[in-house]
């Protein structure tokens, strides 16, 4: 016990850290010792991060993802257990950890290194590396959840195309690859139809719209159906439209909300056309499912595909794409080597 302390006192490593001065919130990379890591079962050297939206608003001093600064954001993390006391994990494992507190409260994956309860820690599986597994990171595996609830409820190739919302994005443009290897026809949604054309082509989408048919402004209780179900990463009145303009007995997964979090329509997608609206929540999904998911990540449902949309970052350059995702422009994914 007191060789582990002496080791945790003088052994440091680098980390982004957000600080909170004078009313401003301030990044820079600062150098951290082990013992000033939070309590953990396990402690994992940390090989690459990805970068999601609750990064960017912690980044930004969002107290609805970070309530205490200082504090190092990432809510992905992949890695190898460099120490656990817990007999599941040995020295030398690969790991995966997203969701639960990582990132949020809890230091996180914008550091080499992490240490987190058992319990939050998925295996990664034997067919993805550790790049390829922060390739998909929270966003692929959000992604994955949401395909696998609509298959669950029983959607269809056969039902006609599905709808991806925020196409472009991390989550959309997963969900848009593991959709087409499924053999369903892909609309992809987007902001603006002059940008992103050849990535969403690479993804497999079969076509795309903008939000001139996924914000509808009508204030009709119901649309004439354009879409067999759809994945939803807005929110706001785009949902309410997927919701108004699905063919009957369709679904329709809400994972997001980078649009509006509110929620406005009437009961009659619901009663007259059985459209069922499905709930993800990525972040305290069990592990049972967890790992499955992930499985499939590995094996019948990897997207090398998004190999050609990925972007590669150090924690020094990491600052331009954070700021690109509050602005609301990033494309792809944005992975962190660390």
């Amino acid at each position: 016990m007191e060789l582990r302390l002496i080791m945790e006192s003088t052994q440091t490593f680098k980390a982004l850290r957000v600080n909170e001065e004078d009313g401003k919130y301030i990044r820079r990379i600062e150098e951290r010792q082990l013992s000033d890591l939070p309590e953990g079962d396990v402690l994992i050297r940390v090989k690459y991060s990805s970068l999601n939206f609750k990064d960017a608003l912690s980044c930004i001093g969002n107290k609805g993802v970070t309530r205490n600064y200082p504090h190092t954001p990432g809510i992905d993390a992949s890695g190898i257990v460099e120490a656990s006391s817990d007999s599941r994990f040995k020295v030398g494992d690969e790991v995966v950890v997203t969701s639960y507190d990582l990132g949020m409260n809890t230091d996180g994956g914008f550091s080499e290194y992490i240490r987190v309860p058992a319990d939050w820690i998925v295996r990664k599986p034997a067919n993805l590396s550790l790049k390829q597994a922060m390739v998909f990171g929270t966003a692929g595996f959000t992604a994955g959840l949401s395909v696998e609830r609509l298959l669950a409820a029983g959607q269809t190739p056969e039902m006609g195309p599905v709808v991806v919302t925020g196409a472009l994005g991390g989550v959309g443009a997963v969900a848009v690859c593991i959709l087409n290897k499924l053999g369903f026809e892909v609309i992809a949604a987007t902001s603006d139809l002059n940008d992103g054309d050849e990535i969403l082509k690479k993804l497999g989408a079969s076509s795309r719209i903008d939000k001139t048919e996924t914000d509808d402004q009508s204030g009709r209780p119901m649309l004439k159906p354009k879409w067999a179900g759809a994945i939803d990463v807005v929110g706001g009145n785009v949902l309410s439209t997927l919701l108004k303009a699905c063919q009957p007995m369709g679904n329709v997964t809400c994972c997001g909300n980078i649009g509006s979090g509110d929620l406005e329509g009437t009961v009659y997608p619901f009663i007259l056309k059985g459209i069922s609206l499905i709930g993800i929540d990525s972040q305290n999904c069990p592990m049972g499912l967890r790992q499955k998911v992930w499985d499939k990540l590995g094996q019948e449902w990897k997207c090398e595909e998004l190999d050609k949309v990925v972007i590669e970052s150090s924690l020094k350059e990491l600052d331009a794409y954070i700021d690109k995702m509050n602005d609301k422009k990033s494309r792809g994914r944005v992975i962190v080597k660390l």
